[in-house]
């Protein structure tokens, strides 16, 4: 609470900034407005960038380094025997500190050492986020102060903002880049870890996938299976029957609303159609848990046919409906966003109007409707709690939509449940999981955008 108090101080404090340096200006400029370099504007704003920035860096860098710093005088003001604790221990301590600290509960504390170093760390906090909040105001008010003494009528302020703007542009792209790279690096760290232990051909062409390692080697299973062409299967076979449902479903609506439908009824069906994105997956498990699986089952038992309660039919046909929207949606942006002029000159050549969607409006839109199959697939792809409702655990190596099968997200999330150690094989396949699924995503991207430049170069 006190945080958000001091953002919305220094706020108030840019805001007063942009006034005085809006007003400044005009006084500058005299009555001709038009002798400064910029618009008034934008000398308020170079302003409230003098009071903003700098203690926002101040404040950025205080919280980075405070955590280091007041560890290290909790530790110091510790009781020797507290000191020369294991590494283990003192940092469960030092744990118990902070959340002690941070909580101001001491009746839980594991003792008085603890109880102590808490109140000693709560005490340090104060006085760390007073010193914070102090040196930030007074830094934004010389901001505002050294701001108002360079306005004058040949300041580029215009200049000046925008390049601030960029460089917060190019930050922020910049960590989206580095985001990714850490994302990437630690999939790949902990699956070369992984690949130590199983070998990488054991992994991609192995068959049988039972990752549980036993606790003693004359046990039955003790050095597990990490074979995953189960779970590609299965995640293969789930998200074709996916696609088979949502694709046929999700263009031809799209189709319809966007060069059929009376506007009164898109304005309706659109929107209405757009809510199925909005309901939890959860929900659609149940839906394919408790409605479509025993549908499936009782059809098939009347016509003779042996579909498990846990089927990967069902778990696909409830999985295109939900990716529905998706495809749906996004087409119809695409489709109607193609020029009139094209539709007019097919018309004008004697192309009917289905001629004219088939052999023009598609193939005009075609990249856009390439990027709503694609997010469906990545959707489809990614989904694990309708799998683990309505598909089951099992790693069965099938075509046979009728039978139990599961995917690899399903499988990473089971991996990672609970208390884990990383430094087994079973934990660390998690990993080696993502790094695969990754890859294979990178590999559905490329060849989108090869496609999508293709018939960009045609249509353009």
């Amino acid at each position: 609470m006190q945080f958000f108090i001091l953002v919305v101080v220094l706020l108030l404090l840019a805001a007063v900034g942009f006034r005085m340096g809006r007003g400044r200006a005009l006084k500058v400029g005299g009555e001709k407005a038009a002798a400064l370099h910029s618009l008034p504007g934008y000398y308020g704003y170079y302003v409230a960038l003098w009071c903003g920035l700098p203690a926002a860096f101040l404040i950025a860098v205080w919280l980075s380094c405070e955590p280091f710093i007041l560890q290290a005088i909790v530790v110091d003001s510790l009781p020797a025997e507290a000191r020369t604790l294991p590494a283990a221990r003192l940092s469960l301590l030092l744990n118990e500190v902070r959340q002690l600290g941070a909580s101001g509960n001491y009746l839980h504390a594991s003792g008085d050492i603890a109880t102590k170093a808490a109140e000693h760390y709560r005490t340090l906090r104060a006085v760390s986020f007073g010193a914070m909040a102090v040196l930030a105001l007074v830094l934004s008010a010389i901001g505002c102060l050294v701001g108002l003494r360079y306005i004058n009528p040949e300041l580029r302020a215009r200049n000046r903002v925008e390049g601030v703007v960029k460089l917060f542009l190019i930050a922020s792209s910049t960590v989206a880049i580095f985001t990714t790279i850490g994302i990437v690096l630690s999939l790949l760290f902990e699956s070369l870890r992984f690949f130590r232990m199983v070998p990488v051909t054991d992994f991609l062409f192995g068959l049988d996938w039972s990752p549980q390692m036993a606790m003693r080697t004359d046990q039955v299973g003790a050095s597990g299976a990490f074979g995953a062409v189960p779970l590609f299967a299965g995640t293969l076979l789930i998200s074709v029957i996916a696609m088979f449902v949502a694709v046929p479903i999700g263009l031809l609506s799209a189709i319809y609303m966007a060069e059929y439908a009376h506007p009164n009824f898109r304005s309706v069906a659109k929107p209405l159609l757009e809510v199925l994105a909005g309901i939890p997956t959860v929900v659609y498990g149940f839906f394919a848990v408790l409605t479509v699986a025993p549908f499936l089952r009782d059809a098939g038992t009347a016509i003779g046919l042996s579909i498990a309660s846990e089927s990967a039919l069902s778990t696909g046909i409830v999985m295109g409906i939900m990716i529905i929207p998706f495809i749906s949606s996004l087409s119809d942006d695409v489709i109607t966003a193609v020029p009139d002029s094209l539709r007019q000159g097919a018309y004008g050549l004697g192309a009917t109007r289905s001629e004219t969607i088939k052999q023009v409006v598609i193939p005009a839109a075609l990249p856009g409707i390439i990027g709503g199959v694609l997010l469906a697939i990545s959707r489809a792809i990614g989904e694990t709690m309708i799998v683990v409702m309505a598909a089951g655990l099992s790693a069965h190596l099938t075509a046979n939509p009728f039978e139990a099968v599961t995917t690899v997200t399903v499988q990473i999330v089971t991996l990672l449940v609970g208390d884990q150690e990383f430094d087994s094989p079973k934990t660390l396949s998690a990993f080696a999981l993502g790094l695969v699924l990754f890859l294979v995503t990178l590999a559905l991207n490329v060849v989108a955008l090869n496609v999508v430049r293709k018939y960009r170069e045609k249509y353009d």
